[in-house]
């Protein structure tokens, strides 16, 4: 069996064309984790996308952009041919693309979805797209609802981080009054 060919992994690049095609998600996982401070770098792109037939069009032409293909374990990725309906009819997605693994879910653990996670998110400017953020408070949430060894290696450095980011907040409020 031939080995998989390695991508060379570069977030900002599959998150300039989601943003350039305008697909409103919100950055969940470690690399929203990451994007707020957190030391574990990640190896992949987990997006929440808002569930709304325009905005999977929009993601649709995004994905055929990224040449996202399905991500198999122990083979090279599979064809993905995809269109709005078919993105829409599946919750997960595990994708790869020209510049790494992008997953695509509509609930993740401990979460409602996007709008339950849209409350909270920060908007970060990349590559002159905004892009929306989950909250710390929801990355830890959503880690700990989905129970894996990996979550729970980086829970206490993430809600550590948390606990930092809000006493940071709390005298930040406090200076303002």
């Amino acid at each position: 069996m031939p080995a998989k060919k390695r991508i060379r992994f570069d977030a900002t690049a599959i998150l300039e064309v989601l943003g350039r095609h305008r697909v409103e998600c919100i950055v969940i996982g470690g690399a929203a984790a990451y994007l707020q401070g957190s030391p574990f770098p990640t190896d992949d792109v987990d997006i929440t996308p808002r569930l709304d037939r325009d905005n999977y069009a929009r993601l649709c032409a995004a994905l055929t952009e990224l040449d996202a293909k399905v991500r198999a374990e122990k083979t090279d990725p599979l064809p993905f041919r995809h269109d709005t309906a078919s993105l829409m009819g599946v919750s997960v997605w595990n994708l790869t693309t020209k510049f790494g693994n992008l997953d695509i879910t509509t609930m993740p653990a401990g979460t409602t979805g996007f709008d339950d996670l849209r409350r909270d998110a920060l908007t970060i400017t990349l590559g002159g797209a905004e892009i929306a953020v989950a909250s710390l408070a929801d990355v830890v949430r959503s880690k700990g609802a989905a129970g894996r060894d990996k979550d729970q290696r980086a829970l206490p450095v993430l809600r550590e981080l948390l606990a930092e980011q809000t006493q940071a907040d709390a005298e930040a409020r406090r200076r303002n009054r």
